[in-house]
């Protein structure tokens, strides 16, 4: 009898061979999990431990909320009297003393037995009120509508706000600095309600269906996170906040064929390259209701966006960022909350592009602000003054500043993430606000890998989380500047000793030279029980846009553990950085794939590809595949069809095909308006070589996915179908960008790929 392995093996042979078949559609095999370990030797990874049990998991610990005196942090931890349920803690940093603030049995709604749920909660500046947000909604990528209750911590008093307003229908509920009124957006209006006697006050009237007030349309919030899209004045009287106005931008659609009888459509607003965008302003209302003043900054809102908003100390003005169309001319500009005129306070050009600055940070009373640059080739942080916007570099040096994480303006400084020798990680430094001391790294020497920070207000303390490749994160409280670890918040003791327990999979970091100039990062992962004279698979994981990158000193998560896992199966599994992936390297680095997005990536990873395979006589070059998700997964595509001769498997998750199918937001950053880089555009898409496959593919694909569409899917078998080309298809219906949802979905993804892996790039040579 030919096992079920074998028989999969013989069908796709006869679907390569012949082409008779192609599309060749790829089931679910009835076979166990690819695996072929017994469950019971812990020392080896399956796909039933990974994705069925989730025996790997972090430990969850928060989310934790500094309070703003600094002092303490609040977090969700399991009520000590109602099951299922938690209390809210609070944590004096210096002492670790616990005190419940808000136990289960407080959020008890009127003729309720079960508390609320906190899926999210904030507190008043005063700490007096706390604000619970329940019963959430997924607006796109995240649960950002549901109901909002407040709870006294004095009176002890538990009140639902919105009033009449539909279950779980509003939106980023947030008190005022003075605690007495909370603002919230509702079916795309905004409205104020007071918190002594709930009265409501509507202050925008016009929001509809393509009129949105408060919040954003969805390519601004899938590529500049603008979800809270409101900011209350610090004198609490006045509201800044967006306008989106998406009449005009086309419509897509997504079918749902299976949670209903017929067919569900779901229609939105969504820009695709060289379409119109939705037009944007920015107004302020006063917090009483009326008129809103609106800010003119420039005469053709669909081909501007409008990014940080943000109030000066006085309550006087307003300051956001403009980028053009283009993305390559950012615009800093103050506003007038009263009569709505403005200026120009920085502008910051790049003939590629520009990037905005997501963490607005005010010193010395809004006599100046922080910003980043990339003018000097490197991108470092600068202090620049409002009045006759001098500016003032504060980290020079051949190295980026990679993130924000705090000022501590007493003290003088600023805390800025950065890597300077090792760009595979990342590292807390201090550098002082005049620009007159040195730089010193704040982050310990003796802990190489990725650090990361949630600090306080006045930058004392630090939730600090710490972890490498291969090694699960801690979670710490330290103090600052001293970096003294005060407490073990997660250490993932548990976790630790699992991995610890299987065999080792040896991994390494190291560079690739594609030619006498260009050095590429890279991992690899090599087979427990490695034999430099053997023959190994070559498997390759890649993303390979300017949006992220792979090769990263830090904890992967389940994705790290499959990677171990078919390393222990016999494969050697790599990773590498191109040139024009988020790495801190300078500007050249990022911005070389300018206009040439899925070109100069592809030859990059061939280079590498080859190269690896020169110095390293154990990988077979018959056996090279490759995969991704996303960019990496138009990467995959890309990879396969331009060098046939080189890539045999390449299995593509949630790819973009033709880059014109992508959204204007952040294809034309990279890539420029298609009526002005048409062969770029053209060349830079995998659907323009798919003629040329001569190996094996598989698409996977989630139908529902609102951000690559599942029309990149079709388009493609369309196109491979034509050129009669063999490949498979796996189809997640329903299922998001993520294709996570639904039970099981996850482990049927994975055990999908591993078994096309294991049937196409076999371990036996």
């Amino acid at each position: 009898m030919i096992s079920s392995q074998a028989t999969l093996r013989a069908i796709r042979r006869v679907c390569c061979w012949s082409g008779a078949l192609a599309p060749c559609l790829l089931l679910a095999a009835p076979t166990a999990t690819p695996a072929a370990e017994t469950p019971a030797d812990r020392s080896l990874l399956t796909m039933e431990r990974i994705f069925g049990q989730q025996e790997f998991k972090t430990q969850e610990w928060g989310p934790a909320r500094w309070l703003k005196d600094a002092a303490g942090y609040t977090t969700l931890e399991q009520s000590a009297t109602l099951k299922g349920a938690k209390d809210l803690v609070r944590h004096e940093a210096e002492s670790g003393r616990r005190e419940v603030l808000v136990a289960a049995s407080d959020l008890l709604p009127d003729g309720e037995s079960t508390p609320l749920k906190l899926d999210d909660y904030a507190w008043s500046d005063d700490g007096s009120k706390l604000l619970i947000f329940t019963n959430t909604k997924r607006v796109w990528r995240k649960h950002t509508r549901g109901d909002y209750w407040m709870f006294d911590l004095t009176s002890k008093e538990l009140k639902k706000l919105g009033g009449a307003a539909a279950p779980a229908s509003l939106m980023f509920a947030t008190f005022s600095p003075d605690g007495r009124r909370v603002a919230y957006v509702c079916e795309n209006n905004l409205f104020v309600q007071t918190c002594a006697n709930l009265q409501i006050t509507q202050l925008t009237a016009d929001g509809t269906l393509t009129t949105i007030n408060g919040t954003s349309d969805w390519v601004n919030e899938e590529e500049f996170s603008l979800r809270n899209g409101f900011r209350w004045s610090p004198d609490g009287e006045a509201i800044a906040y967006w306008q989106f106005d998406t009449s005009g931008v086309s419509e897509f659609k997504l079918i749902n064929n299976t949670d209903t009888l017929y067919p569900k459509i779901t229609s939105y607003a969504y820009p695709k390259v060289g379409e119109p965008n939705s037009a944007c302003r920015v107004g302020v209302v006063k917090a009483s209701g009326g008129n809103p003043c609106w800010f003119r900054p420039n005469p053709d809102p669909r081909n501007h966006y409008l990014l940080e908003l943000e109030w000066s100390e006085d309550s006087k003005s307003v300051v956001f960022q403009q980028l053009n169309r283009l993305q390559n001319t950012n615009q800093v500009i103050r506003g007038n909350a009263s009569t709505g005129d403005s200026q120009v306070l920085l502008t910051e050009r790049d003939d590629a592009w520009v990037e905005a600055l997501d963490n607005w940070q005010w010193l010395e009373h809004g006599t100046r602000f922080l910003w980043l640059s990339e003018r000097d080739g490197w991108q470092h942080l600068y202090a620049v003054a409002t009045a006759d916007q001098q500016i003032t570099p504060l980290t020079p040096g051949a190295y980026d500043v990679v993130s924000i994480v705090g000022v501590d303006e007493p003290q003088g400084c600023v805390y800025f993430i950065a890597s300077p020798d090792q760009p595979t990680q990342r590292y807390l430094f201090r550098a002082p606000l005049d620009g007159r001391g040195p730089v010193v790294r704040v982050s310990p020497t003796e802990q190489p890998g990725t650090h990361s920070y949630k600090m306080s207000n006045d930058c004392r303390w630090a939730f600090h989380t710490y972890s490498r490749f291969g090694q699960a994160p801690v979670i710490e409280l330290v103090q600052l500047p001293e970096h003294k670890v005060v407490r073990v918040l997660a250490d993932n003791a548990s976790l630790r000793a699992k991995l610890a327990a299987l065999k080792t999979c040896p991994g390494e970091f190291f560079r690739v030279g594609i030619n006498d100039e260009v050095q590429l990062d890279a991992w690899c992962l090599k087979p427990p029980d490695f034999d430099p004279a053997k023959l190994y698979p070559f498997f390759m994981y890649v993303y390979g846009e300017p949006a992220g990158s792979t090769v990263v000193d830090s904890w992967g998560g389940d994705t790290y553990l499959w990677h171990c896992l078919l390393a222990q199966q016999g494969y050697v599994v790599m990773s590498i950085d191109n040139r024009g992936t988020a790495a801190p390297r300078g500007r050249e680095w990022r911005k070389s794939i300018y206009r040439q997005v899925g070109i100069l990536a592809a030859a990059d990873q061939a280079a590498a590809t080859r190269r690896i395979l020169r110095e390293r006589p154990y990988l077979d070059p018959r056996r090279i595949g490759i995969w991704g998700w996303s960019g990496g997964g138009s990467m995959s595509l890309n990879a396969i069809f331009r060098y046939p001769d080189l890539y045999h498997t390449a299995m593509a998750v949630a790819f973009v095909s033709n880059q014109r199918f992508y959204n204007t937001i952040y294809q034309e950053r990279y890539m420029g308006l298609p009526a002005d880089n048409t062969a770029g555009y053209r060349d830079g898409s995998p659907i323009t070589f798919a003629h040329q496959l001569q190996g094996n593919l598989l698409l996977v694909y989630g139908t529902g996915d609102d951000n690559c569409h599942y029309q990149n899917c079709e388009t493609l078998v369309n196109e491979l179908i034509r050129q009669n080309k063999p490949f498979s298809q796996m189809s997640y219906p329903n299922r998001t960008h993520a294709i996570k949802e639904g039970k099981n979905t996850r482990r049927h993804l994975y055990e999908t790929l591993t078994r096309y892996l294991h049937t196409n790039l076999p371990t036996a040579p």
